[in-house]
């Protein structure tokens, strides 16, 4: 080992080389499972944070009912059910609790006294009992309600601030409370008022609302409102007979939940609704956000898993590069142990000598930086260690290849003209037909969901290897063709350079390059379509700067929203669902129910077009009023169903109680405003329908285009639209629509690309195209310096008759252009093919909102592809200089001063 260890310093560069590549190596194949462990487990907290929190909680509940009166003490006693139903709940659901509530609460009863008469008020309220409510809020008047001192006081309770103010109570004030009309009224005492702590606290959360008076639905209705008392408060109800109703809720959060156990926090989910007992309701929604989370990171960890197979096989062909490197460098020195008597291997066991003493040590270093990396786990230990191993036996392996090929050490390598050997050939179709086999298996067969498929991971690496052997084939014919033209033309430089490229033989430098490039140019094709992806998601969810959605508002709304500051059109839409097909004569058609949106064509164009948005509206939504049956797009299946029937010329869809005659006009997958999930769907053109006496359609929404407007104030604009429909009469009595909801096409599109797997996504893309961008210049480098002695015996010479620097810079420049064009335009071109066809299989919908990724051509890609270039001959030309700088060429041959 003595001599090893000196032949390792006497060769210190290569050896260098040679350990750096392979720490490399390990430390990606150690560090990227924790990184990327570690981005979705943050992926997960934040998704998880940012759902709405009735995604969230997990509750049980009990209907309203009487409670038995001889029970003293009802909700201190199903208070303690908190902690029991708590320690019911499957291991991975109690681990993901995050906080929890008790509230016990009676029903609705009428609030009278002479405050509430002073205003003429109308008000229902309930009873609350809610445990902590004293730490969540601060008084601002009076104290908490506190245990009864004697029979026959009051109730006491406490308000929220605003619902004091608005209801005309204080501290002090007299209430009377019936649930039943007629009934003798339980005395309240309004004993303090409170502000919470934080409004947004999970402890406010319960409906009807505690903080806020829920305003009358219509004329006659009654405030409703929510009253907090103690247990004896509750006590006294139940004596009365009155109704009460518990409900024990759970908040699931991220901090709790590792990714390895969403799906037990799934399954015991479903679990727990499934096996419900008597009496009790579960209701949860957190199982559907945390099945899509999954999809995105199996999707994510799928189009990671072939990212990295891309970088670790061009790290691959790189540490195969450098051995070869080292070993051709000392291809003399094998041959004279051979000619001394040695065995034929002896130069490789030397090499694995110096091998032994370099990359373990190296490798060793990589798995110890990787563990250090943010994250858990340690990436798969197996992997590291066959890393390391394949590392160590490629100079030994090198050295066998180059005693093979070269029996006279020197002798030329750059005569690719001549005749390929067989075995060569034999083994350049097998990599192609392995590689379209490997794509036709994949594309019929597809992806298990949630696996990592060793297939998929091979294809791209195949798929580019074999585009570099069919390119390495084809591309010195031309070059022949440029050496004959540049033989006519004065000057030596293009004839040189054109005769020395198209006798270069860097086949193994070419196949390392194009699966860098093709690995760099992948990330950077399916970034751009899922980008476009999400884009069109949110257009079709918002194809206006915003949408103002309710569930019917008045049509001056219209009006209302145009004055506001920063609005410059909203069109309205009607948008209703569960609607049934009749004949045109009013039976029923007997087909499943449809979604009917109603838009104006040309104004729905026209808000896309404001707010900078591509939509395409079909010509038979942009006529003006029909005669006959108005032209619809309806979905396929509809379109089928409608042709079944023989309904496909004339049907009958009731709107808001009105019918309206139509004709398929064309049939679309999708359309904007209509949810993607819907399969059935019929869109009518509004200003195609004929006139309504003595009101048309009621819009359910309005497409706002603008710029700087107040997303609160569209809100409040929404909100009075609705409250005047309603003030019409024409709402039925105890109806009370929901608030107008406000999205914006920004908000829309943020959501897309916000939390869940788009960290680890981001990381995959930046990794795949940074890394292969850099490893691409590296292999160009070692290009470069695989004939760097060649060229500097050619240097040598042709100085010697004159040739200068500037000359020999154009020289190499002509003789590295042809290979550095076609390695980096196949690995381009290849890249850019590899989603067409593995979009299918990779499940990318799952980062657009289940909209199809489409892959189209980037211009970009062009401008990065020739920036590239030009780097990579920037650093040739650098690499070159260095490396004869390095050999002292114009001593070695008396060049004299240099010219």
């Amino acid at each position: 080992m003595t001599g090893a260890a000196r032949r390792v310093r006497a060769f210190g560069g290569q050896s260098l080389l040679l350990g750096v590549l392979a720490l490399v190596a390990v430390l990606l194949v150690t560090g990227i499972p924790r990184v990327a462990d570690r981005l979705v487990q943050q992926g997960l907290r934040e998704y998880v944070a940012g759902r709405p929190v009735a995604e969230r909680d997990l509750t049980r509940s009990t209907a309203e009912a009487p409670v038995e009166q001889n029970q003293a003490q009802i909700s201190a006693a199903r208070g303690r059910d908190l902690d029991t139903f708590e320690a019911a709940m499957p291991p991975p659901v109690r681990a993901a609790v995050e906080s929890r509530w008790y509230v016990a609460e009676t029903a609705f009863g009428r609030l009278t006294g002479p405050d509430l008469a002073a205003k003429n008020l109308f008000v229902v309220s309930r009873l609350r009992v809610m445990p902590g409510v004293a730490e969540a809020a601060t008084l601002v008047e009076g104290r908490w309600p506190a245990e009864p001192t004697g029979p026959g006081r009051p109730v006491e309770v406490a308000l929220a601030a605003d619902t004091a103010r608005k209801m005309n109570l204080r501290a002090g004030s007299r209430l009377g409370w019936a649930e039943e009309p007629g009934a003798t009224p339980l005395s309240l005492l309004v004993i303090g008022v409170f502000e919470p702590t934080r409004p947004a606290d999970g402890i406010w959360g319960g409906l009807p609302p505690v903080l806020r008076v829920t305003e009358p639905a219509g004329d006659g209705q009654p405030y409703e409102m929510v009253a907090v008392t103690g247990d004896a408060g509750l006590d006294a109800v139940a004596a009365t007979g009155g109704s009460v109703r518990f409900s024990w809720r759970y908040r699931l959060g991220g901090d709790g939940m590792d990714i390895a156990d969403v799906r037990g926090v799934i399954d015991g989910l479903r679990r727990l609704v499934r096996e419900s007992p008597p009496g009790l309701s579960v209701t949860q929604a957190v199982d559907v956000p945390l099945q899509q989370f999954l999809d995105a990171v199996s999707a994510a960890r799928t189009l990671l898993a072939v990212i990295a197979a891309g970088v670790l096989a061009t790290l691959a062909g790189l540490i195969g590069l450098a051995a070869r490197l080292a070993a051709r460098r000392r291809e003399t020195e094998f041959a004279l142990l051979v000619a001394r008597g040695g065995a034929p291997a002896s130069g490789a066991l030397r090499s694995l000598a110096e091998s032994l003493l370099v990359v373990p040590p190296a490798a060793a270093l990589g798995w110890l930086l990787g563990r250090l990396l943010p994250g858990s786990g340690g990436g798969l230990a197996w992997l590291a260690l066959a890393t390391a191993a394949l590392a160590t036996l490629a100079l030994p392996l090198a050295t066998l290849g180059v005693s093979a090929v070269s029996a006279v050490p020197g002798g030329r390598r750059d005569l690719v003209t001549a005749r390929p050997g067989g075995r060569r050939l034999t083994v350049e179709l097998l990599v192609v037909v392995l590689a379209v086999l490997a794509v036709v298996l994949l594309r019929r067969r597809g992806l298990t969901p949630g696996s990592v498929d060793p297939l998929l991971i091979l294809v791209p690496v195949l798929l580019a290897v074999a585009a570099a052997v069919l390119a390495l084939r084809l591309y010195p014919w031309p070059l022949r063709l440029l050496s004959r033209v540049a033989a006519r033309l004065r000057g030596s430089v293009t004839f040189l350079g054109a005769a020395r490229a198209s006798r270069s033989a860097a086949t193994a430098p070419v196949v390392v390059v194009v699966v860098a490039i093709a690995t760099a140019a992948f990330c950077a094709v399916v970034a751009t379509g899922i980008e476009a992806g999400r884009d069109r998601t949110a257009t079709l969810a918002v194809p206006a700067s915003a949408l103002v959605d309710g569930e019917r508002l008045a049509p001056d709304t219209g009006a209302a929203l145009r004055a506001l500051p920063g609005v410059r059109r909203a069109t309205p839409v009607v948008r209703d669902s569960a609607l049934r097909i009749a004949h045109p004569r009013g039976a029923d058609a007997g087909l499943a129910a449809v979604t009917v949106l109603l838009v104006d064509g040309p104004g729905l164009a026209e808000a896309a077009r404001d707010a900078g948005l591509t939509v395409s509206v079909p010509p038979q939504l942009r006529g003006g009023p029909a005669q006959g049956p108005a032209p619809a797009l309806v979905s396929p299946a509809l379109a089928a169903d409608l042709a079944r029937k023989g309904l496909d010329g004339s049907a009958l869809v009731s709107v808001q109680g009105r019918g309206y005659l139509f004709r398929v006009a064309g049939t679309a997958d999708g359309f904007p405003l209509v949810p993607s999930a819907t399969d059935r769907f019929v869109v009518l053109p509004w200003q195609a329908l004929p006139a309504q006496v003595p009101t048309g359609p009621v819009p359910t929404a309005f497409l706002v285009s603008g710029d700087g407007f107040d997303v609160e104030a569209l809100r409040q604009a929404g909100d009075e639209g609705q409250r005047r429909y309603q003030t019409d009469g024409t709402v039925v009595a105890g109806e009370r629509p929901r608030g107008a909801e406000v999205t914006t096409w920004r908000g829309a599109r943020d959501s897309l690309g916000g939390g869940g797997a788009n960290g680890l996504l981001f990381f995959g893309f930046a990794a795949g195209a940074g890394g292969g961008a850099v490893l691409g210049l590296l292999a160009i480098a070692f290009a470069v310096l695989a004939g760097a002695r060649a060229r500097g015996q050619v240097l040598s010479r042709l100085r010697t008759l004159g040739l200068s620097r500037r000359q020999w810079r154009a020289l190499l420049l002509v003789e590295l252009t042809p290979l550095v064009a076609v390695a980096l335009l196949t690995g381009a071109v290849t890249g850019a093919l590899l989603p067409l066809l593995l979009t299918p299989v990779l499940g990318l919908a799952a980062f657009t909102g289940g909209t199809p990724v489409r892959v189209a051509f980037s211009p970009g890609l062009v401008g990065a592809v020739l920036v590239v270039g030009a780097v990579a001959l920037a650093l040739a030309v650098t690499v070159e200089t260095l490396n004869n700088r390095r050999l002292r060429l114009g001593e070695v041959l008396r060049l004299g001063e240099e010219s």
